[in-house]
């Protein structure tokens, strides 16, 4: 995983601290020594107060423990025991108002992403350093009576697309590509962008048309999916950028279809890296876009689909579109 943290740093910033003057603490809790080392003297150049820095076991029977205002926490793989342990830990922090953010892989994601469900985590996937550097300067943003402002709903978002903008300025600072990994980065821990395979080929019949009230045809939203996605072969995929938009053409071609959709899929759906899409999903979220849904077969599983207000609004603009003419 891409867990270098050499971006990681506040060398000109003033150290967050609560009402009283004190520095925010932090927490650290990983099972790789170098990536603790690393966390850690990177919070202590940030002017944060280092409470803990140990391995992951000490989540598992340290429920007395004293946490620090953010909690850093990296969990490639999660066995049920370190589950169950995340899941008290999103309680904990949900009453307390600490901060989480956790690190994990793609393969561990709808796992993990199942278990914080009340604290607002920030959950990264194979991060590089300007994502670590970020999601600490949100955190801190929102630590409870800590001398910074509570960001706006405009100022998140505007996170948002810096966020974006660092992880392309990154790849170009590095000469890296979109095909090429970070340092440290496998091949196994990202998401990719979905092939024109990933969804129904280009159907000769005419798609069923768009009524007042309802969703259009998922045939009709897939062939949509399918058109956005063959601009990749003529064009760079960051021209395009578009998440919201795309995570709400596959959330309305699943809900048409009676689909479940995970977290890890709508990732993917996304067509940017995971943890932007997260960060994403998380926003829409809040602002009432998506909701999130427990697996009725399995509490530890959640799902993403559409709010009843963005069911209908997405409703709504298909059947503007002259009854569902097919536009990207």
């Amino acid at each position: 995983m891409a867990q270098g943290v050499r971006a990681f740093r506040y060398d000109d910033a003033e150290p967050v601290r609560h009402a009283s003057g004190a520095a925010a603490s932090i927490s650290v809790f990983a099972d790789r020594a170098a990536l603790r080392s690393q966390l850690g003297d990177s919070a202590g150049e940030a002017g944060l107060i280092l409470r803990q820095s140990e391995s992951l076991s000490r989540l598992v029977d340290g429920d007395a423990l004293v946490l620090g205002d953010v909690v850093l926490i990296d969990a490639p793989v999660a066995g049920a025991e370190l589950l169950a342990a995340f899941a008290r830990l999103d309680m904990r922090a949900a009453r307390s108002g600490c901060q989480l953010i956790v690190s994990t892989t793609c393969d561990s994601l709808d796992a993990i992403f199942g278990c914080f469900d009340q604290s607002d985590a920030q959950i990264l996937v194979a991060p590089s350093g300007a994502e670590w550097a970020l999601a600490l300067g949100s955190a801190l943003a929102r630590v409870p009576h800590a001398a910074v402002n509570e960001l706006s709903g405009e100022d998140r978002i505007a996170l948002v697309r810096l966020t974006e903008q660092v992880q392309m300025l990154a790849r170009k600072m590095e000469g890296l590509s979109q095909d090429d990994l970070l340092p440290g980065e496998r091949e196994s821990d990202r998401l990719r962008s979905p092939g024109l395979d990933y969804v129904a080929p280009q159907s000769s019949a005419p798609a069923p048309v768009a009524k007042a009230g309802k969703l259009p045809s998922p045939v009709l939203v897939r062939e949509i999916i399918r058109q956005r996605q063959l601009r990749a072969r003529f064009f760079e995929e960051e021209l395009f950028a578009d998440p919201a938009w795309d995570i709400l053409l596959d959330l309305t071609a699943a809900k048409g279809e009676g689909t479940d959709v995970c977290v890890s899929s709508l990732c993917i759906a996304a067509c940017v890296p995971p943890t932007t899409a997260l960060r994403w999903i998380s926003q829409m979220t809040e602002a009432g876009l998506l909701n999130r849904v427990r697996d009725p077969a399995d509490r530890r599983r959640a799902f993403i689909e559409l709010s009843d207000g963005a069911a209908k609004s997405m409703a709504d603009y298909f059947h503007r579109l002259d009854n569902g003419a097919a536009v990207v």
